[in-house]
């Protein structure tokens, strides 16, 4: 159902990747989608214009076009797409990073919002994965807004991926209807394909993070829904996210773009120090690690 068989045709012996694709089959027949590999060119045309729907940008500022998609697949990298009878619904493309081929950078990702819930995206990021390590590739990385809390949970919990590094204004002013005038800060994560903690949450075992008791609340959420600065002297400390960033971007711009100075100044000097994201609770809090001074 999946395209897998499409996958393992030059497939080595391997017992995490047999496990990987047995993961990624079992995660798009829970998801009820279609997932294989596309290369033609009226496929990669459907990806752009899905992509044009998800981040609402118009046929004048696509996130990307089909004909650079076309080449990514020829050079060898990768792209997929979801189908819900026959309707693509979500796709997910990639291209490998230095050294060759070593790890993939997994550039856009997404799933058409009526989806939501049936988790299609968790299926598209396993049958990438599955992808990845029948061709030796041990880590995938990619970048997400830290302020949009349930990519946070998404990637951190449901993935199990390590956030890496805070990017500030990554990607430059980006002209759609989800970013609108907002920074592009972004926050890097890897995704360490055989790791312990990848192998459980794509057996449907999600990283669960508890707090330690003496973690202090370095950002806080006013009774206002601002963000609240507190203090980052702790071992362990939370930053919190609003509940929905994209919301307040609409409805209270100023307030939005607090969130986003304050995120970048706690989230992004404790990354910058050499902290760990040990988690990311599901009710808005980063789980951070500080290192101990020595």
């Amino acid at each position: 159902m999946t395209g897998v068989t499409d996958l393992i045709r030059d497939r080595r012996e391997s017992r995490p990747v047999d496990a990987a694709c047995a993961a990624s089959e079992v995660a798009a027949r829970a998801a009820g989608v279609d997932i294989r590999l596309l290369d033609s060119v009226s496929e990669l045309e459907a990806v752009r214009r899905l992509y044009e729907r998800i981040w609402r940008t118009g046929e004048n500022n696509p996130p990307v076009t089909a004909d650079l998609l076309r080449a990514m697949t020829k050079a060898g990298s990768y792209v997929s797409g979801a189908f819900d009878e026959g309707e693509l619904v979500g796709a997910c493309f990639g291209f490998f990073s230095p050294p060759a081929r070593g790890a993939l950078h997994s550039h856009i990702a997404g799933v058409l919002a009526r989806m939501q819930g049936r988790n299609v995206g968790f299926a598209l990021k396993l049958h990438q994965r599955a992808w990845a390590m029948l061709r030796g590739v041990g880590e995938i990385c990619w970048t997400y807004d830290p302020l949009v809390r349930r990519n946070a949970y998404f990637n951190i919990a449901k993935l199990a991926a390590d956030p890496a590094e805070y990017l500030p204004n990554f990607y430059g002013p980006m002209d759609d209807d989800v970013n609108r005038s907002d920074d592009t800060d972004r926050v890097l994560v890897r995704w360490r394909l055989e790791s312990p903690d990848a192998e459980a949450a794509c057996a449907g075992r999600p990283r669960v993070t508890e707090t330690e008791a003496g973690a202090a609340v370095a950002l806080g959420v006013s009774a206002g829904g601002g963000p609240v600065a507190g203090r980052a002297d702790a071992r362990t400390v939370l930053v919190g996210v609003p509940h929905d960033i994209e919301t307040l971007r609409q409805s209270d711009p100023a307030c939005a773009a607090e969130w986003r100075k304050a995120v970048r100044d706690v989230l992004g000097g404790l990354l910058a120090e050499g902290a760990r994201v040990r988690g990311f609770d599901r009710t808005g809090w980063y789980i951070v690690d500080r290192q101990e001074a020595e």
